[in-house]
């Protein structure tokens, strides 16, 4: 037998909880994460990243949807609470929502392809225009006529005589004006409908932080069901570790309809009740311990 032993693996190697709640102990007396659910997207060898799921803040998505000017046309999410994700970047916004089919996904990159296609043509035949007009100033004998075989339908010239970009309307998806023409995903991530997406593994679930997200939402598409906050959670490597070794947090596997379907109220009972536990179970066990 050999006289050495290999190394026990730390916590990071151990377990992943991705695609967990943490739900807050009652002894986690904390202003901002007592009683709270997260929702954990993401964690590795580096840390962790979630996104609290029972925290409202008190405006609406539609009073949201104002602010960053776009309509609201999706009635069933328009009374639907900003919420609290965390302490981090509360400025910022994450959209946490179902993922979106191959099919949509595969649409979605054709009309990208679409559009990029169609600018650069317009914009070929707006050069043109421009020259024949130039050369007409000049004294030359040039006939200035639009091309017979452009179809401008669907598009307008910048009022800067810049890059002609696509009228609003009421397509079925919108692209967000700063989203690329095609979407290069990382090469062990799912290619996704949206320009800044994090793929849940084993949740069906996406983390979206691009604009384009809430604009296929004004047009009165978007995904299905989603939770919109304001800042996210985070810790540092080997930090929630630590927290769960002090009896902070109880992890479960999440259930999204939790996240998409149950009164916010009623979050933080029900997932405990994923434990088998009820949160006056939890309250005495901690009374006497």
């Amino acid at each position: 037998m050999p006289d050495h032993q290999a190394p026990a693996p730390s916590p990071a190697d151990s377990i992943n909880l991705t695609n967990h709640f943490l739900i807050a102990m009652p002894g986690l007396e904390d202003e901002l994460f007592g009683k709270s659910v997260v929702y954990l997207c993401e964690h590795n060898e580096n840390g962790a990243l979630g996104l609290m799921i029972n925290k409202p803040s008190d405006f609406s998505l539609k009073h949201l949807f104002e602010k960053v000017e776009l309509p609201m046309r999706r009635p069933d999410l328009a009374d639907q609470p900003v919420f609290q994700g965390g302490p981090v970047q509360t400025e910022h916004g994450f959209v946490l929502h179902d993922a979106m089919s191959e099919g949509l996904v595969a649409g979605v990159a054709a009309v990208r392809v679409h559009r990029g296609r169609l600018r650069q043509r317009v914009t070929e035949e707006v050069e043109k225009l421009i020259e024949q007009a130039m050369a007409q100033q000049q004294g030359t004998d040039e006939t200035v006529s639009p091309p017979q075989d452009a179809d401008l339908q669907g598009t307008r010239t910048a009022p800067d005589g810049g890059e002609p970009q696509a009228p609003s309307s009421d397509s079925p998806i919108t692209l967000a004006a700063e989203a690329p023409e095609s979407v290069e995903p990382a090469e062990d991530e799912a290619e996704s409908a949206y320009a800044s997406t994090l793929r849940i593994p084993g949740g069906g679930l996406e983390m979206t932080t691009s604009r384009d997200v809430l604009e296929a939402v004004a047009s009165g598409a978007g995904p299905r069901r989603m939770l919109v906050s304001l800042g996210y959670a985070s810790w540092g490597q080997g930090q929630l570790e630590s927290e769960l070794a002090e009896n902070n947090w109880l992890t479960v596997n999440a259930d999204a309809s939790i996240i998409f379907d149950t009164p916010v109220e009623l979050r933080y009972s029900r997932a405990l009740s994923l434990l088998g536990i009820s949160e006056y179970m939890l309250s005495q066990q901690v009374g006497h311990a």
